[in-house]
């Protein structure tokens, strides 16, 4: 399950969408709006993103992370629009055999849908000004499914 939403994400659902009988692990990755960025006081942040893209890409990135990690279950979400402080932003949650491949999936994703997904992040601060934030350079990348840096 893949999608983008406007609303509150829904924990309990991202778990349900990856639930598996063969899975001895689930591993739930929540990104939180900070209240702080750069010493400066967040208001909220607001997502934009190109979602025809988007989807296409995570969905591939899914099917990747299925395959090197041998997967029972994937979900990523996340959120479009205005997010305020402490609500979460992105919701990514992988089941697998053990709990070593439900890690490193979870963690490759939000790694590489930072790095490849056209979701722009802009922060909104308590004085009025703002800042567009960019994702990670490929140097702070995990491991790929092949395991090679980058």
């Amino acid at each position: 399950m893949i999608y983008f939403t406007q609303q509150p994400i829904d924990v309990p659902t991202v778990l349900e969408s990856v639930a598996s009988a063969e899975a001895g692990a689930v591993v739930l990755f929540l990104g939180t709006v900070r209240a702080t960025s750069q010493g400066k006081t967040v208001a909220y942040l607001e997502y934009e993103c190109y979602p025809e893209m988007a989807q296409r890409i995570l969905e591939q990135l899914a099917i990747e992370a299925q395959a090197c990690w041998n997967l029972k279950g994937c979900c990523i979400v996340h959120r479009i629009g205005r997010v305020p402080v402490g609500q979460l932003s992105v919701a990514i949650a992988c089941s697998a055999p053990h709990r070593a491949e439900a890690f490193q999936a979870t963690q490759w994703l939000i790694d590489q849908l930072k790095f490849q997904v056209p979701i722009w992040k802009k922060e909104c601060f308590t004085d009025g000004t703002y800042r567009w934030v960019s994702g990670p350079g490929p140097e702070l990348l995990t491991s790929s499914p092949s395991g090679e840096s980058g």
